[in-house]
């Protein structure tokens, strides 16, 4: 009874939602991604699957579609490397995921 007025306070302010449902659709890929996780058993595999899990939802958060997204930064960021193997910082704008350059296929509304 104590929680009561935190409990409907969706129905003075619209913009709290009335379920969760949208932060657990969020979480779902990571937590079945769980049971792939016991092969990264090193420091740099536990980063490289950070990175692309940070690079695939924030492709989901800007409504791209992933397939392509992550097609067209393969094919673009080698073009990037300089000498020394290594992609010049900061990733140029026309990559990021809210760039208005994007090729159509990765700014379709469907998501993977």
């Amino acid at each position: 009874m104590n929680q009561e007025e935190y409990l409907k306070a969706f129905l003075n302010k619209g913009e709290v939602p009335i379920d969760d449902c949208a932060s657990e659709r969020a979480l779902r890929n990571f937590t079945i991604g769980r049971k792939n996780w016991m092969t990264i058993n090193t420091v740099r595999g536990a980063q490289a699957s950070a990175i692309i899990y940070s690079i695939t939802e924030t492709a989901r958060a800007n409504n791209l579609n992933v397939y392509y997204y992550i097609k067209h930064l393969l094919t673009e960021l080698p073009r990037l490397i300089n000498k020394n193997g290594n992609i010049e910082q900061p990733v140029p704008e026309p990559l990021m995921p809210w760039s208005k350059t994007l090729p159509a296929d990765c700014c379709s509304k469907h998501r993977n």
